[in-house]
């Protein structure tokens, strides 16, 4: 049972620190970079609290430094996933009965070591292991992480506060149970806090996990999970296994205690997961819970009333921050004829200022290296078969593989709205545009309602309001983060909690408490005080 009348501290958005040259903080993490660069992490995987070897190992390098090994990561066979299952399930029970203040306080405690002492450290990780700029890896790894921690401790505090009511015959209350069973946590490169999420969001509320992050992910996943084990985490509850995603899967969602499915990923691979359970449905104790976010396809749209100035900004910032490596990232722009020269001139100028390169070796750099070699040439066809199926491309277009997986922030134009980098997810940093005539507003809002296979997020600028209330009528379902007059990028946990539904996922809202109820299954209590004596009824007479 769960004691929910235990406060714990209002939550706060993590304040993201500046780095400017000069200061302590930016001084502090250089050091730390040039310290982890040095060196070449040997990295476990945890089984039961415990390190691990498996029966192979991988290279972790630097995307945007190909002779940079940043570490050796042990990877799990099916033997250690067997063997993650059966620690979790051997503490589920205990982890369970643990009171909820007891439980919220480990992973407050983790916050403050991920916003403090360890801040660097995972900051670090993130810059040199996924290629992130300062910026974006202070925004993901030190302030979402934390704050994914802080606002789901209020958000399960909340939701154990929620009862039913009694009356002076009968109390009633609501246990609050996690799943039974253990809990499948499948989690992407492109963000350390998702990557930290998906796994102790159940496990906060008394579920069990198994995580598998994405090898390209590996060193900021390990020091994540250093931070849960400093924190208190009971070993079993959260058992790390690096490794073959689809071999991991294919072991674990084939026992009975699969309980529930956390992921974040590609629309294929989540698809090829659901298709697993649904075939295996009938070996399980119970349906399984599945909660997954894939991808998008997402839009910036301008009206004719749109501000030039912002909206080149949030198409930069929205395009090309990570690399475009994230599933919010603006890939396909909808411009009115009145805009264009200005909204293409704006876009020229900005690209040729953009630093691209080295991010761990020089923090001013804005974008770093696309993840791996399989992404890079994925980006490089796309512009190859767009530049000879007549495309213009209006700024960028080169690649290079010498150093690093480079791909030049590229924006294309395009006269057919349904030209394939306007329909297909790709991930990089590609911007497709199409220009439309002032006077068919509605049309393309129709238009690219019915584009693209995806509804993650989307945005509007126009200053004329009944442009925005038609846009935000219209597109209702092309988005479920939709943005007015902002780049379609950024959300904050707390704030603007995140998901999308059509393909791309199950809409369940990371960072806020519709996630977390996923991960519950109430049980409720009836204890009658005034018990009848006398079968009969008064309408029997």
């Amino acid at each position: 049972m769960t004691d929910p009348r235990i406060p714990v501290p209002p939550p706060r958005n993590e304040p993201p620190r500046e780095y400017r040259p000069g200061s302590a903080e930016r001084a502090l993490l250089e050091a730390r970079i040039r310290e982890m660069s040095g060196e070449t992490a040997e990295l476990p995987i945890f089984i039961g609290g415990k390190e691990r070897s498996g029966p192979s190992s991988f290279v972790q390098r630097a995307p945007h430094r190909h002779e940079l090994q940043l570490a050796r990561v042990q990877a799990a066979g099916p033997q250690e996933v067997e063997q993650a299952i059966d620690q979790a399930l051997a503490v589920a029970q205990e982890w369970s009965e643990t009171s909820w203040g007891d439980r919220a306080a480990i992973f407050l405690r983790a916050a403050d070591l991920i916003s403090g002492p360890l801040r660097s450290t995972l900051n670090a990780a993130t810059i040199l292991g996924q290629s992130k700029s300062v910026q974006q890896s202070e925004l993901d790894a030190a302030c979402e992480l934390a704050d994914f921690l802080r606002f789901n401790v209020h958000f399960a505090e909340r939701i154990y506060a929620e009862q039913p009511i009694s009356t002076p015959e009968a109390g009633n209350q609501l246990d609050y149970r996690p799943l039974e069973g253990f809990v499948l946590a499948i989690t992407p490169f492109n963000f350390t806090a998702i990557g930290g999420n998906l796994p102790t969001a159940p496990a906060m509320l008394g579920n069990v996990v198994v995580w598998k992050p994405s090898e390209k992910q590996a060193l900021s996943a390990h020091h994540t999970m250093e931070a849960l084990r400093a924190a208190g985490l009971p070993g079993g509850v959260v058992n790390l296994l690096h490794g073959s995603g689809p071999k991991i899967a294919e072991v674990a969602l084939a026992h009975e205690s699969f309980a529930g499915l956390h992921f974040t990923g590609s629309e294929a691979s989540f698809s090829n997961l659901w298709k697993t359970i649904a075939k295996n449905l009938q070996w399980y104790r119970g349906f399984p819970r599945i909660v997954g976010e894939t991808g998008g396809k997402d839009f910036v749209i301008a009206h004719p009333s749109a501000q030039v100035a912002p909206l080149v900004v949030a198409l930069g910032r929205g395009a090309f921050e990570y690399q475009g490596q994230k599933c919010s990232a603006a890939s396909r722009a909808y411009i009115p004829a009145s805009l264009w020269p200005e909204v293409r001139d704006g876009i020229l100028a900005m690209i040729e200022e953009i630093t691209m390169g080295d991010v761990g070796e020089d923090l001013s750099t804005f974008m770093g290296a696309v993840i791996d070699e399989n992404a890079f040439k994925r980006h490089r066809g796309a512009i190859e078969k767009a530049r000879a199926d007549g495309l213009e491309v209006v700024a960028g277009g080169r690649t290079d593989s010498k150093d690093g997986w480079f791909v030049e922030p590229t924006v294309l134009r395009t006269e057919n709205p349904t030209y394939d980098t306007m329909t297909r997810e790709l991930f990089g940093p590609i911007l497709t545009m199409y220009v439309f005539p002032d006077a068919r507003w509605i049309e393309t809002l129709d238009l690219l309602n019915e584009t693209s296979p995806f509804g993650l997020t989307g945005a509007v600028f126009a200053e004329d309001r009944d442009a925005v209330m038609e846009a935000t009528r219209r597109l209702r379902h092309a988005a479920g983060n939709f943005y007015v007059n902002d780049k379609p990028t950024g959300a904050v946990v707390g704030q603007q909690p995140f998901g999308g539904a059509r393909r791309s996922g199950t809409n369940d809202k990371a960072g806020s408490f519709l996630n977390l109820v996923r991960w519950l299954s109430p049980r409720t209590i009836k204890e009658t005080f005034v018990r009848p004596t006398d079968w009969r009824y008064p309408h029997m007479g």
